[in-house]
């Protein structure tokens, strides 16, 4: 009797596992591996989500490569090219025939994983260091910053309960293990919605469209999504074992910007992905860029406009709330019906929005970071308002590297 396939998780992407992977050894030790995918059993648009993965995989990035039935194989690998054949059979199959040429990094316990940070703090105009901060995966052990040790907090989202290191040293570039089968864990992601049902397909690399008004950012602590009305978008957040959402208001000179008529993918990342909308204005063009890190409560955006007007983001139901403006933030003056508190700021001086936000005048660009106060008049330490805004000030470049042990 024939067994089930097996699956092979290559990046962001499950895949039907085949039989053989061919390798070759010598100073560098490689993988190819391919496979097909058919349809049926997939839908169409799963299979062809499935093909552009492939051909969008980041060559010379770190990838997880995980299989079913050759355990052996798993470990760290970069990608050093990838092809795939889609061909369709009319009113009968489609099929993606794909291939991928790897060079093993090392399996779990040869290397560790660097976390290099860079750059520096936010520039703001209320003389704040901030707070620099890192969260590998879920699954990740034996972190490591030198011979001064960070302090930890958790935070617990939909994929589990991740670790929060804060307070990193300066100058550190976190070294961090972690298995394979564990690597996805917490991660940042983009998924298509319209590509396939339920939560969508996850979207890999930055080579591919996506549908401007089907699609979900979500880091498993943080979810955002677009909705039917212009300029407003749904910033979710997950306390209590469960999805809690607020509308925020995206305006431009008083006015909701027209419905968005791009989405583009900047940056696409497990710790980090950027995310661009781009609407029209008569004339010109409104651009928002949405930021989310990995283990990070907040969503960071950037408005901009072609020309100088007054910039909001902004609660779509007023709620209550405390202005501390002078100091970079506003929060609400108690808890909602969730136990819950918003949040949200900015790095340069605005005015705090009556219904709860941020607004600049006479600007043409507006930096602001939109959040949630977890356990509202309990949070624990690093989900507090300030805790939030100093993270944000704080918050370096993020990019994931293999080196040997």
């Amino acid at each position: 009797m024939a067994g089930t396939w097996g699956t092979l998780q290559l990046g962001r992407t499950t895949f039907r596992e085949t039989f053989t992977v061919t390798e070759t050894g010598g100073d560098v030790r490689t993988l190819d591996v391919d496979g097909q995918e058919s349809t049926p059993p997939l839908t169409r648009p799963v299979l062809v989500a499935r093909h552009d993965n492939v051909l969008a995989l980041d060559q010379g990035g770190v990838v997880a490569v995980t299989w079913t039935d050759k355990a052996e194989r798993n470990g760290y690998y970069s990608v050093k090219g990838s092809s795939a054949a889609l061909r369709e059979y009319v009113n009968d199959t489609v099929t993606s025939a794909w291939k991928a040429s790897l060079e093993r990094l090392g399996a779990v316990g040869e290397i560790d994983l660097q976390s290099r940070l860079t750059g520096v703090v936010r520039s703001n105009d209320f003389s704040l260091t901030g707070e620099t901060w890192h969260a590998p995966p879920i699954g990740h052990t034996t972190y490591y910053t030198g011979a001064t040790s960070p302090s930890t907090m958790t935070r617990t989202g939909a994929d589990g309960t991740m670790t929060v290191y804060r307070s990193i040293p300066t100058g550190a570039n976190p070294r961090w293990g972690c298995d394979p089968t564990a690597y996805l864990a917490g991660r940042v992601r983009i998924n298509d919605t319209i590509a396939a049902t339920g939560t969508g397909f996850e979207i890999e690399g930055t080579s591919q469209p996506l549908p401007v008004t089907g699609w979900t950012l979500g880091n498993a602590l943080v979810n955002v999504t677009p909705t039917a009305t212009a300029g407003v978008l749904d910033v979710q957040a997950y306390t209590g074992s469960a999805w809690h959402s607020k509308l925020w208001n995206i305006t431009v000179g008083g006015s909701n910007v027209a419905a968005w008529d791009t989405a583009t993918i900047l940056r696409n990342d497990l710790e980090q992905c950027v995310l661009r909308l781009t609407a029209p204005r008569s004339p010109g063009r409104a651009t928002l860029d949405l930021v989310l890190r990995r283990g990070s409560r907040i969503l960071e955006g950037y408005l901009q406009s072609g020309s100088s007007s007054t910039l909001a983001v902004y609660l779509r139901t007023t709620e209550t709330n405390t202005s501390a403006a002078a100091s970079g933030y506003v929060v609400a003056t108690g808890n909602d019906a969730d136990g819950n508190r918003f949040a949200c700021g900015s790095a340069r001086s605005f005015t705090a929005h009556a219904n709860g936000g941020v607004s600049k005048a006479s600007t043409t660009t507006l930096d602001f970071w939109l959040g949630v106060v977890a356990g509202g008049g309990s949070a624990v330490s690093g989900d507090a308002a300030i805790d939030l805004r100093n993270q944000y000030i704080g918050a370096l470049a993020e990019s994931t590297y293999v080196v040997r042990r």
